[in-house]
């Protein structure tokens, strides 16, 4: 079992000092050694040993803008995005998950940086001030306004992801949409002004009706749909009673250690959550103690 979240341990060097460098922005594109990431429809080609797929920067459509992803070991790493593509599609195709699982540690981290980014270039084309088009600036890690000035950053979105833990069982449940017979952790987003903590517990008492105290944070995951945060945590029950928010899950229930680790394998009462989620990892901790 993996206790390293998916999309985490990246292998580029960001490179901030070149984001505000335009002579050397412009050196680094004409470095013989720059690629452009390999993106089909967004989704990444992966080569047969687990890595990303790359290709010479003149591989880009004419009108393609360009996104500094990072240095490799020096050398340039860069995605583009077209001005007018539409956004990422929200439904995550099967294709996708499959080739999610072959990446090695650290390349999804890459994938993940560019997809978040791309997306919010799609989404974020005019100024949320104004209303005038925006132009990419800052190596492609920002947008600024023509008219009003207003510049304007890539967000994530924070989002609390969690169990309960009561009498050594931990709090699952399960979304309608999900595939059959799958559990995991609750999870939403965190609202203006709370907490972590507070989040945890709001959002497992709307979901299942469960009250929590002392909650404690585990780890952190980069989640590239569109560009969340999510931030595990672990939350000690009040007691086990369960009321569930039918317009948040079809059901919840507990589970012991030993079905969640059975589960983890394989070979459980429940189908888990794939690897590279986060709430993969923390079921691993939490079975882990």
């Amino acid at each position: 079992m993996s206790l390293v979240p998916g999309f985490t341990g990246g292998l580029l060097d960001r490179a901030d000092r070149l984001r505000h460098d335009s002579d050397a922005l412009a050196t680094a594109m004409g470095n013989w050694q720059a690629r452009l990431l390999k993106l089909h429809n967004f989704e990444p080609e992966v080569t047969e040993d687990g890595r990303l797929g790359w290709t010479m920067l003149t591989e880009a459509p004419d009108e393609a803008e360009f996104i500094l992803l990072g240095l490799d070991d020096g050398k340039p790493r860069f995605a583009a995005f077209t001005p007018g593509e539409a956004a990422p599609p929200a439904f995550r195709a099967p294709n996708l998950f499959a080739m999610l699982d072959q990446l090695r540690p650290g390349e999804a981290a890459t994938f993940a940086a560019a997809r978040s980014v791309i997306d919010w270039h799609a989404r974020h084309g005019f100024c949320a001030n104004c209303g005038t088009a925006t132009t990419l600036f800052r190596a492609g890690w920002g947008r600024k306004c023509g008219n009003c000035r207003a510049e304007h950053f890539p967000r994530v979105d924070p989002v609390v992801i969690m169990i309960a833990e009561h009498d050594g069982r931990a709090l699952l449940g399960r979304q309608p949409a999900w595939p059959a017979g799958r559990y995991s952790a609750l999870a939403g987003f965190l609202e203006p002004g709370e907490s972590i903590e507070e989040a945890v517990a709001r959002e497992i008492e709307e979901e299942a009706g469960v009250r929590v105290r002392d909650v404690r944070y585990l780890s952190s995951q980069p989640w590239p749909f569109p560009s969340q945060l999510m931030i595990a945590c672990v939350g000690m029950a009040e007691d086990d009673k369960i009321t569930i928010d039918e317009h948040e899950l079809e059901s919840a229930d507990w589970f012991t250690r030993d079905e969640v680790r059975a589960a983890l394998a394989g070979d459980g009462p429940f189908l888990a959550p794939p690897p590279y989620a986060i709430a993969h990892t923390l079921l691993s901790l939490w079975v882990e103690g």
